[in-house]
């Protein structure tokens, strides 16, 4: 088992892509580390980047070639501020010139040094990076291969070449790669999912330590909602899609209709909190990747709706939730992938729906069963799921699609406890058709803007 723990699987960055702007940034500063190991950090005189796959594709409307400069200079997704970005980016622009590590210049045009490279891949992985530092004489000093394989994790070509057990096999107490193993410990111990995995995350850090980092988390969710609701404008990239968060809240908050006569407005509230995200996301805000930035606004919208909508939530019960949606991060992982340019939409917003589902119907009292097949409910309804965002930007149709995302998660986790947690299709089984169906779809349809929605609107067209 690849041991994940909630802290890495809810990962704080800034939009607007997990695997193409919070990936790359983590690429560039780690090239920097193994500069700095072999003592060349000081030798460098020039840097080259090749871009492959869907990050050549549709790199530009995701900022990964503004990641890669940030990290260039040494910033982290969760350390940089994202009000500061545009000032740093028009500087390094205009002098043509970056500090790597904040402290060591070079010469650097991003137009030229950076290399688009559409149309070729890597074997490995379709989010594929080169990175190539050059000595002033011109020899090439040292280089190194990046694979961003979502949600912001990044592998070096070593790390991918190895076996993943080789590399990132944390012990712990209850190993689980299965829904089925999952459900095993949770029969065998009388432990509810989210008590198997607070267990083998105690294995690694102290509980007080994994409390104080889902409050961050939570607190980090929260705060995106809160700005997206509050923010008006245009979001950047051309598409001149408007913010819509702020004028449903204020039409939400000014309404006469009460619940009773209108239940159908508590899917307006989930929208909202998922408008709110995504919207934030699509404009390089502070965000939580869950699992993904593209589907960023899913768990955010379903934990809101339990905080406003569930009688006796409380913070045991977000405690659960975040746990319960790691086991499930954990087997998707594992069994396939959470990168759209490998899996589609469903690999984001479906996984993202999945882990909402499992983890609301452990909040509402599920049992194992019912949460696996919460979980299994959900990604049923999104298989197949193309990633085709138009001008490669994560807007359209990403931002509409999160909110569909939120309220599949809801109806899966209800239907499921409206039965006894026996279903014909398995959990297992529905994550084998996941990445079956992923590597089956074309790949104009896996994040590369070449094919479905995103080829069906031109920079002339301005309907959004």
């Amino acid at each position: 088992m690849s041991f994940v723990s909630v802290l890495e699987a809810f990962s704080i960055g800034i939009g607007p892509s997990s695997s193409h702007t919070m990936g790359p940034m983590r690429a560039s500063r780690r090239f920097l580390v193994q500069l700095k190991e072999r003592e060349l950090l000081e030798d460098v005189d020039s840097v080259k980047i090749e871009l492959y796959g869907s990050l050549a594709m549709t790199g530009k409307g995701h900022a990964t070639d503004i990641a890669i400069l940030l990290g260039l200079e040494g910033e982290s997704p969760e350390g940089v501020d994202p009000n500061a970005v545009p000032h740093r980016i028009a500087a390094i622009q205009r002098a043509q010139e970056l500090f790597l590590f904040g402290r060591y210049p070079i010469s650097f045009n991003p137009g030229s040094d950076i290399l688009f490279l559409r149309g070729k891949r890597l074997p490995f992985h379709s989010n594929a990076m080169k990175y190539r530092a050059f000595h002033k004489s011109g020899q090439e000093i040292h280089m190194q291969i990046f694979y961003s394989i979502g949600g912001g994790f990044v592998l070096d070509h070593q790390e991918a070449m190895q076996n993943p057990a080789d590399t990132f096999d944390r012990i712990v107490p209850f190993p689980f790669k299965t829904a089925e193993e999952l459900l095993a410990h949770s029969t065998k111990e009388q432990k509810a999912i989210w008590e198997i995995v607070l267990e083998n995350e105690k294995a690694h850090q102290s509980e007080e330590m994994l409390y104080q980092g889902i409050d961050r988390i939570w607190n980090t969710m929260s705060q995106c909602v809160e700005r997206g609701i509050q923010t008006k404008g245009i979001l950047p990239g051309g598409l001149e899609v408007q913010r819509r968060a702020p004028g449903l809240f204020e039409a939400l908050m000014h309404s006469t209709v009460s619940f009773a006569e209108d239940p159908t407005l508590v899917m307006e509230w989930v929208s909202l909190y998922s408008l709110a995200v995504n919207e934030e996301n699509a404009a390089g805000g502070r965000v939580v990747t869950a699992p993904t930035n593209g589907s960023a606004g899913v768990i955010p919208a379903v934990l809101f709706y339990a905080c406003k909508f569930v009688r006796h939530f409380n913070d045991q019960s977000r405690i659960v939730f975040f746990l319960t949606a790691t086991a499930l991060l954990i087997l998707y992982k594992e069994n396939a992938s959470i990168s759209a340019a490998e899996m589609g939409c469903q690999g984001e917003i479906g996984v993202s729906s999945s882990m909402a589902a499992a983890a609301l119907c452990a909040v509402l009292g599920g049992t194992s069963a019912q949460i696996a097949n919460a979980a299994e409910i959900a990604m049923e309804h999104h298989l197949g799921l193309t990633c085709d965002p138009v001008f490669g930007l994560v807007q359209i149709p990403c931002i509409e699609r999160n909110s569909m995302g939120a309220i599949k998660a809801i109806n899966a986790a209800r239907l499921a406890l409206r039965g006894n947690g026996k279903h014909r299709v398995s959990l297992d089984a529905v994550i084998r058709a996941m990445k079956e169906t992923g590597k089956n779809m074309k790949e104009m349809y896996k994040e590369t803007s070449e094919g479905g929605l995103a080829i069906q609107i031109t920079q002339a067209q301005t309907v959004c």
